[in-house]
């Protein structure tokens, strides 16, 4: 065999050493990965079995008193829109 062969084979030894520990960390990282996923779901399926118990009458006051602030919000954004009105028909009749 010529050195040059040999060197191949040595290299092509080494590249697929390097490929093997590659796919190695591949397979850890894909086996972390698995175990946050179904750490994940897990979470998720807890929550939903959660949803559930929410106590509807603590949600229709919650719900009543969002209603209510929607609605200040509403009058409060229609003053605005008149003042803002109100103050340009001033600005723009007042003369200089």
């Amino acid at each position: 065999m010529a050195m040059s062969e040999e060197y191949l084979i040595k290299e092509l030894i080494q590249n697929n050493i390097s490929l093997q520990k590659a796919l190695i960390k591949l397979v850890e990282n894909t086996d972390k990965l698995n175990k946050r996923i179904e750490h994940l779901v897990n979470i998720f399926e807890e929550a939903s079995k959660h949803v559930g118990e929410v106590d509807n009458d603590r949600m229709r006051q919650l719900t009543m008193k969002l209603d209510g602030l929607l609605d200040q919000n509403r009058d409060l954004a229609k003053g605005l829109v008149l003042l803002e009105k109100y103050v340009r028909e001033k600005s723009f009749n007042t003369p200089l």
